[in-house]
């Protein structure tokens, strides 16, 4: 059994104890991005393939979410405290959030990289399409970054930026999360700017879209 799976076996039976060992494990060899992107991603993936094949409970993914938060905040630390308070008028008005989903471990990820290069990013949590339009415009957000793990929240995307578009067509929307690597072209099809098929991608999407810390 590859460690990705033992970790999703760990989840599935809620076993916080057994989930901490192989992240204690695998971290003793690789960086915590590595740990994440070979260990932590490939385990929540495959939940999401078994709620979607009705093969588990939506409480067991809820569950398995707060677990690898609280693992992620250990292998993490400081990195994922709150973000100081931005200055006013600080550019670019970058912000991140989960629509309508129950996985914000992807959400943390990709702020926690954005925090090491020096970006300050406004972080949502989770929202609905209607709350996040509103946020977005008062707040007068300039690039919006979505992060999905279900597949019905992926497709909700395109709600959202038509709704977005309407009241400050000028926002870039980033769009990531295991939809959209298992279907290379979603993004396009939901309306987005830019996809990300790994947290450290975001980097080279914001430079390529002209936004710098």
């Amino acid at each position: 059994m590859s460690s990705s799976d033992a970790l999703l076996q760990a989840l599935l039976t809620l076993n916080r104890v057994q989930a901490q060992e192989l992240l204690a494990a695998a971290r003793a060899e690789h960086s915590p991005l590595e740990v994440i992107e070979h260990l932590i991603r490939p385990a929540l993936e495959e939940l999401g393939h078994l709620w979607e094949g009705g093969d588990c409970a939506l409480s067991q993914i809820y569950m398995s979410g707060r677990i690898c938060e609280e693992l992620l905040e250990d292998l993490l630390g400081e990195v994922l405290e709150d973000d100081p308070p931005a200055p006013e008028n600080a550019p670019p008005r970058l912000a991140i959030a989960v629509l309508e989903d129950y996985h914000l471990l992807g959400k943390q990820i990709v702020r926690t990289v954005l925090r090491a290069a020096g970006y300050q990013v406004r972080d949502y949590g989770r929202q609905d399409v209607e709350t996040l339009v509103e946020l977005v415009r008062s707040d007068g957000i300039e690039v919006l970054l979505i992060s999905t793990l279900m597949l019905p929240a992926a497709l909700r995307v395109r709600v959202l930026i038509e709704r977005l578009r309407a009241v400050t067509p000028n926002v870039r929307i980033v769009v990531g999360g295991a939809p959209y690597r298992f279907d290379d072209q979603l993004w396009r099809e939901v309306g987005a700017d830019a996809v990300g098929l790994s947290a450290g991608d975001i980097l080279a999407i914001l430079e390529r879209l002209e936004v710098k810390p």
